[in-house]
């Protein structure tokens, strides 16, 4: 029911996006268990709808940060799984795929119905594409709710520490905060 995506990936070392993949469906069949139709379709629909096919069939290692994440991603959508666990997916990422992998996981978690609970430590980020936040110190829950509710100085200020400044962003309306 619950596929993990854990924050350091464990090396796919000579494995193509389409073999690591297919792992997805290990939950299925065990190590040695062979691939029947159904499998290789819930391989493909999670290529597709991962738009991963450019590169199913290059070496995992040899992929973009982004591009890499986008196949472990898909990777958890072949385990057809009803909620995904994400640690940390934006680790080592550049803003551009940061922003690219999280509208990805958004468009999956709408399309597929999916519940998701991901943990990123850019409260801009996800206040921009998670319904609900939870704010944790020390494993002690310090704060949760909608963005909005979240996005407020004195409470940002009471998570982190510093005084904040939470403002309208300029071109998309929603709140961002800064530290002072």
């Amino acid at each position: 029911q619950v596929a993990y995506l854990p924050q350091h990936l464990p090396s796919a070392e000579n494995l193509t996006g389409r073999e690591l993949v297919a792992f997805g469906r290990y939950p299925w069949h065990g190590l040695l268990g062979r691939h029947n139709q159904t499998d290789k379709e819930a391989i493909e629909r999670a290529i597709a709808l991962t738009h991963t096919e450019a590169f199913a069939d290059r070496l995992v290692d040899t992929l973009s940060g982004g591009e890499r994440q986008r196949v472990w991603l898909a990777m958890l959508i072949a385990q057809g799984s009803r909620f995904l666990l994400l640690d940390e997916p934006l680790a080592a990422l550049d803003i551009a795929h940061q922003m690219e992998v999280l509208a990805l996981i958004r468009k999956l978690c709408d399309e597929l119905n999916l519940g998701v609970i991901i943990v990123l430590h850019d409260i801009n980020m996800a206040s921009r594409y998670c319904d609900e936040l939870m704010a944790l110190h020390s494993g002690r829950l310090l704060a949760h709710g909608k963005p909005d509710a979240l996005m407020q100085n004195a409470t940002l200020e009471a998570i982190y520490g510093l005084p904040m400044q939470v403002m309208q962003h300029p071109n998309g309306g929603h709140r961002i905060a800064v530290a002072q």
